[in-house]
């Protein structure tokens, strides 16, 4: 079996392991009782993702190769998943939060470091064999995305009893087993050799904290505090778009639409646009420069929220179609452009670093507050007017009037950023 063939197969699994439940738990977690806890499920991904990559990482920088601690971190990340499931599976309609996101948190723990773990073996594995991963990799992530996406029709269209398992904890254990799949086939993959040097870092540089020094000039942390703020939005849609969706199947007139049965199906028209929207950014950053293609990820984002707003899965429904599409350019042309930005903009030394710390203020500050924050919004606007009227039934009316002025704030939220980020970000380009 050839490298590029192998490093697809990996590729495909990692993210395939993930897109079993990331867009889809929040309908579940709503259907048991803990719709007011789907941010902390979202929120903890951003908190671990703070330490636990730059721990895995050195350990495979100096230890352990790595693509065994690959696949030793599927191991317990299936371990928690698959116990997660039966949990759920056992406890019906009894669920309780505690153990069940005990199981969670754990599984996440080990999972959220093998995003860059992966990225690192596949680096290791082309350039042993003479490739060049600037070259060669981009084809093969791109069956990453092809992975999360399959996995999502997967849970959207398999089910027992008249439930797909984006509705019930079964989709924790696809994830689980893919993760244990994965598991065992890296220890398969070529060898990633350990560091051989022998100097001693400090714990600030093993860290990779050093990169906080960006801090002191006033365009890298100005564009630092701003991805942060626009990382606020990256977690939202995958937390509460299925909730969403799902809900409008109480209303008589929307509950056989698409939307509403095959809601994971819809939601991956995001992943596609994210695809293919990547083939557009060499053209706008250099045409535009940066800051323009931030301000077009940051009214994406607008537009992306305020569509769901307007939307519904009948006659609306092309609006939530409108929303898919753009978030391949409210992602992309934020979290690509700015990867690519900090990589020009960072002495060589710490560029490593630099990209960690992007990482770290969005998906892991950012996309942490934010999820918290974006909870306490559904909670007050949506979760307080599911509660049953003096005639026991509820207004699921309000509860859709609660979700549409839900997602206007979230796109107000998202303007604010961009008038903010035109008015005090200063970036001089030029095309050549």
């Amino acid at each position: 079996m050839g490298t590029k063939l192998r490093l697809t197969i990996m590729n495909f699994l990692q993210f395939a392991v993930w897109g079993a439940y990331l867009t889809s738990q929040g309908r579940y977690l709503g259907s048991i009782g803990l719709g007011e806890k789907i941010g902390l499920f979202y929120a903890i991904q951003g908190i671990v993702s703070i330490f636990m990559p730059a721990i895995m990482g050195i350990i495979a920088d100096k230890w352990i190769q790595a693509q065994k601690l690959l696949g030793l971190c599927h191991i317990m990340a299936a371990a928690g998943m698959i116990g997660a499931g039966a949990y759920g599976m056992v406890a019906a309609d009894t669920v309780m939060f505690g153990p069940l996101f005990s199981l969670y948190t754990f599984s996440i723990a080990f999972f959220m470091p093998t995003i860059a773990i992966s990225n690192s073996v596949a680096y290791a594995i082309l350039e042993k064999d003479g490739m060049d991963p600037v070259k060669d990799f981009p084809p093969i992530r791109i069956w990453g995305t092809i992975g999360f996406i399959c996995a999502m029709w997967f849970v959207d269209l398999a089910g027992t009893d008249g439930v797909p398992f984006q509705a019930s904890s079964i989709q924790y254990m696809v994830s689980g087993c893919l993760s244990l799949v994965l598991a065992v086939y890296a220890f398969t993959l070529p060898e990633c050799p350990v560091s051989a040097s022998k100097e001693r870092k400090s714990i600030v540089e093993a860290m990779g904290l050093k990169a906080f020094t960006l801090f002191r000039q006033r365009k890298m942390a100005v564009f630092f505090i701003f991805s942060m703020l626009l990382g606020v939005a990256l977690q939202i849609t995958n937390g509460f778009a299925n909730p969403f969706l799902s809900d409008f199947g109480n209303l008589s007139q929307y509950q056989d639409t698409f939307g509403v049965r095959h809601s994971n199906i819809l939601i991956s028209i995001s992943q596609v646009s994210e695809t293919l929207c990547i083939l557009l950014i060499p053209f706008f950053l250099k045409r535009y420069g940066i800051k323009w293609v931030m301000l077009i990820a940051m009214l994406a984002w607008v537009l992306r929220f305020g569509f769901f707003a307007a939307g519904n899965p009948g006659p609306g429904v092309w609006l939530f179609i409108l929303s898919m599409i753009v978030y391949g350019v409210a992602f992309d042309f934020f979290n690509i452009s700015g990867s690519l930005f900090v990589n020009e903009n960072t002495d060589k030394s710490i560029r490593s670093s630099a990209q960690g710390l992007f990482m770290l203020m969005t998906n892991g500050v950012g996309a942490a507050f934010g999820t918290l924050g974006a909870q306490e919004i559904v909670n007050l606007l949506v979760n307080a007017r599911r509660i049953p009227a003096a005639d026991g039934m509820t207004d699921w009316n309000a509860v859709m009037q609660g979700w549409s002025q839900s997602w206007l704030i979230f796109a107000g939220y998202a303007l604010i950023v961009a008038i903010l980020f035109a008015l005090c970000f200063k970036h001089k380009h030029s095309r050549s």
